[in-house]
């Protein structure tokens, strides 16, 4: 049974979604949608980015993570549902300050995990510092060069870049 963390479960409880428009303002979502879909005119893979400003109280209470929050919305918004098992999710947990990416198996395969943690480490260092837009853009940035190197846009196997998923963010 997981340990009941109380700091946590408070941190959560006292959490607002005005916490979400002050971190992430309308201006700042829209940039991140206009970085997303810069990106993928580069490569293949398809990039999702959610924002969730806190877990309700039963995933707290269970102990859920926000790495297993992340596969569970990976699901729900079917980032997985690709031609070329090509999408990417970049979730952001506000409550936790916590990023996880969840890679599709098409580039789990081609992928090193360590790489994705340190593009999460980089986004949350970003987020310590109040910089939330900056942060997120740069960690776009990098998912994005990691894609172009396997997964090139003009990848002669794939002769259309379709963009299967939405590049607007989401607000859980």
């Amino acid at each position: 049974m997981n340990k009941i963390d109380i700091e946590r479960i408070i941190r959560h409880m006292l959490s607002s979604h005005r916490q979400v428009a002050r971190c992430f303002p309308k201006a700042s979502l829209r940039a991140i949608e206009q970085a997303i879909t810069a990106s993928e005119t580069d490569h293949l893979g398809e990039i999702r980015f959610v924002i969730e400003n806190a877990l309700d109280c039963l995933p707290l209470l269970k102990g859920q993570t926000a790495r297993e929050r992340a596969l569970d919305v990976f699901s729900q918004l079917r980032v997985w549902d690709t031609e070329h098992n090509n999408g990417v999710l970049i979730y952001v947990l506000l409550a936790d300050r916590d990023v996880e990416i969840v890679a599709d198996r098409g580039i789990h395969a081609k992928s090193i995990s360590d790489e994705w943690e340190q593009i999460c480490r980089m986004m949350e260092s970003a987020f310590r510092q109040d910089q939330y837009e900056d942060g997120v853009i740069r960690g776009i940035q990098a998912i994005g060069q990691h894609l172009k190197k396997h997964f090139p846009a003009d990848e002669p196997a794939i002769p259309e870049n379709k963009n299967e998923l939405p590049d607007a963010p989401v607000l859980l």
